[in-house]
C-alpha cells in the first residue's frame, strides 16, 4: 500500500552521490556562509565603532561603552532566535522552498542596510546598526532549519550526515572570508589614507575615511547571498514535503525524475494511498499526547545540548581578542592607528579560523557516517570538559611568561573539539529524527535554544569574567560542557536510516495499516 509514493522516498534514499547532492550543498550552504560572516564579521569592527564615534581625549582610543557594545554584538542573535521559531514554523506549513526565497532576500535588504546609517552622530549610526542587525539575523534565522531540512531530505541515507554537515561547515568559511575581506579592505585603506598612531597623535590616528571601512566590510555579506538567491528560486520542493505534508505523491516524483535524472512512475490513484498509508493517527501536532510520547525527549535532547554548547561556543569566541592581546598578537591599542587594529584583529581572527574551526567542521563530514552522530557528539563534550579544567585548574601557570603559546594551544583543541563535535551534530541530528510535517519547526526550536544559549553565552559571561574572574568563568564552562555530555544520552542515533524510520513514520504506518513487515521493506 503506497508502494508508489514511498518509491520516491525511497529513490532518494538509495540514490548514488550525484552532482545535483553537490549542487544542494554548495546553495544550502551560501546561505550558511554569509549566515557565518555576516554574524561574526561585527566582531572584527567594534573596536573600529568605538574609535571613530566614541572618543575619549587623549589618554586611550576610544572604546565602546558596555551597553552599547552587548547591544551591538547581542541584537542579531536576538533576530536569529526569533527567525528560527517563525520561519521554523512556516517552513511546514508553506513548503520548505517558498520560505527559503524569503530569507535570503531579509538577508541581502538588511546586510546592507546595515552598512548605511541615518546620520552621522553616534545615536543615529548605533541604533541604524542594532534596528537593521535584528532584521539580519531574524533572515539568518530562517537559514538554519530550512537549509538543514532541505538538506535532510534531499539526500540519501547512506551520506545524508556528511552532507548536512557540510552545510554547515560552510561555516568556517563564512568566518575565514569575514576575516580576510577586513585584512583586504583595512591594509588598502591603510596604504590609501596613511595616519601616524594613536600614541603618537590621538586626533589623527583616526582618519575619516575609516568610516567607510566598516561599512564596506558588513555589506560585503549581501553579496553572496545576493548570488544564490537565483539558484535557489531554481530547486524544486523537496520530495517528503511534497509526498508526505502537500500530499501529492505525483508531483514529488515529477520533480525527482528531474533532479535525479532517472524514470519515477507515481500513479494516480497514489494520493488516496497516500491518505490510507499515512491515515489514523499519524496527523499528530507538536502540542499532542502522542508527539510528547514519541518526540518529547528527543525535543528536549536536541534543544538542551544545543542550549549547552553555545553558551561554551560564544563565551569562547568572546575571549579571543583578550587571548590575542596577552600573548601579544595584538599590540596594545595605542601603538597603531585605528585602521591598523582592524588588520591586525582581522589576521588573528583569520589565523584561528584556519587552524582550528575549518579542520574541525571537515572533520565531521569525513566521519559523521562512519562513527554516527551520537558518538561524535560525546567525544566532543568530553574533550571540550577536559580541555576547559585544563585551562582553568592551573590558570595562574598559564599567566606566567612563556606558557602562553601552551594555553592558545588548548584553547585552539577547545574550538576544534567543538566543531569536530556538538557545534556540528546539533545541528545535524533535529533535521533527521522529526516527522516530516513537523521536521523544520522542530529544528527551529532546537537552534533557538542553542541561539539563548549564545545570548547567555554573550551577555552572562561577559559580566561573570568581570565578576569572578576568568579562572571561575573556565571552571563554569567546564561544568556546562559536562552537562551538554549528560544531555546527549536523550538523543537518538540515526546514522544509517532512513528519516521516516528514524521518526517513527513508517513504523506508525504498519501498525495503523495493519501492513505486512515485507511491504514495510519496501517503504523504508
Amino acid at each position: 500500500m503506497g508502494k508508489e509514493q514511498l518509491q520516491v522516498l525511497n529513490t532518494l534514499d538509495i540514490a548514488k552521490t550525484q552532482w545535483y547532492h553537490f549542487t544542494a550543498i554548495v546553495i544550502a550552504g551560501m546561505g550558511f556562509f554569509t549566515d557565518s560572516y555576516d554574524l561574526f564579521c561585527i566582531s572584527l569592527v567594534t573596536k573600529l565603532l568605538g574609535r571613530i564615534y566614541y572618543t575619549e581625549g587623549h589618554n586611550r582610543p576610544g572604546s565602546l561603552p558596555a551597553n552599547v557594545s552587548a547591544a551591538i554584538n547581542g541584537v542579531a542573535f536576538c533576530g536569529t532566535l526569533v527567525g528560527q521559531l517563525f520561519f521554523g514554523w512556516l517552513g511546514d506549513k508553506m513548503g520548505r522552498k517558498r520560505v527559503y526565497g524569503m530569507t535570503l532576500m531579509l538577508m541581502v535588504i538588511s546586510s546592507i542596510a546595515s552598512g548605511l546609517s541615518f546620520g552621522k552622530d553616534p545615536k543615529a549610526v548605533i541604533s541604524t546598526l542594532c534596528f537593521f542587525r535584528f532584521w539580519l539575523g531574524f533572515g539568518i534565522g530562517g537559514d538554519y532549519p530550512l537549509s538543514a531540512t532541505i538538506m535532510s531530505e534531499y539526500a540519501n541515507k547512506k551520506t545524508r550526515g556528511a552532507f548536512i554537515a557540510a552545510v554547515f561547515a560552510m561555516q568556517g568559511f563564512g568566518i575565514l572570508t569575514g576575516g580576510m575581506v577586513a585584512i583586504v579592505v583595512s591594509a588598502a585603506f591603510n596604504a590609501l589614507y596613511p595616519a601616524p598612531s594613536f600614541k603618537i597623535n590621538p586626533v589623527l590616528s583616526t582618519v575619516p575615511q575609516a568610516d567607510y571601512v566598516w561599512r564596506i566590510i558588513l555589506m560585503f555579506g549581501a553579496l553572496p547571498a545576493l548570488i544564490t538567491y537565483y539558484w535557489r528560486m531554481k530547486m524544486p520542493e523537496t520530495a517528503r514535503y511534497t509526498a508526505l505534508v502537500a500530499k501529492n505523491a505525483k508531483q514529488a516524483a515529477v520533480d525527482m525524475s528531474k533532479v535525479l535524472q532517472v524514470e519515477i512512475e507515481a500513479e494516480e490513484e497514489t494520493d488516496e494511498q497516500l491518505d490510507v498509508t499515512r491515515g489514523r493517527g499519524n496527523e499528530f501536532g507538536l502540542f499532542t499526547k502522542q508527539f510528547l510520547l514519541r518526540h518529547g525527549l528527543h525535543l528536549v535532547g536536541t534543544t538542551t545540548t544545543w542550549f549547552l554548547l553555545d553558551i561554551a561556543y560564544y563565551s569562547q569566541n568572546l575571549f579571543q581578542k583578550d587571548i590575542f592581546s596577552a600573548i601579544g598578537w595584538i599590540p596594545e591599542a595605542k601603538t597603531m592607528n585605528a585602521i591598523q587594529e582592524v588588520f591586525k584583529i582581522a589576521r588573528a581572527q583569520t589565523l584561528i579560523a584556519l587552524c582550528s574551526t575549518i579542520p574541525g567542521y571537515w572533520f565531521t563530514v569525513a566521519f559523521i557516517d562512519k562513527m554516527g552522530r551520537f558518538t561524535i557528539q560525546l567525544m566532543g563534550f568530553f574533550f571540550m570538559t577536559v580541555f576547559m579544567f585544563a585551562l582553568a585548574i592551573p590558570y595562574h601557570h598559564w599567566t606566567m611568561n612563556g606558557n602562553q603559546i601552551g594555553f592558545v594551544v588548548i584553547y585552539s583543541l577547545t574550538f576544534f573539539f567543538a566543531n569536530f563535535g556538538p557545534n556540528a551534530t546539533t545541528f545535524v541530528v533535529p533535521a533527521e529524527i522529526f516527522p516530516a510535517r513537523l521536521r523544520s519547526t522542530c529544528h527551529g526550536i532546537s537552534a533557538a535554544g542553542g541561539k539563548a544559549g549564545a545570548m547567555v553565552g554573550a551577555f552572562g559571561f561577559l559580566y561573570a569574567q568581570n565578576g569572578i574572574g576568568l579562572k571561575n568563568t573556565l571552571i563554569v564552562l567546564g561544568v556546562i560542557n559536562l552537562l551538554g555530555l549528560l544531555f546527549t544520552f536523550l538523543v537518538p542515533e540515526s546514522k544509517g536510516k532512513s528519516l521516516e524510520e528514524v521518526s517513527g513514520e513508517v513504523e506508525q504506518d504498519n501498525t495503523a495499516t495493519g501492513e505486512s513487515t515485507m511491504e514495510a521493506g519496501l517503504q523504508v
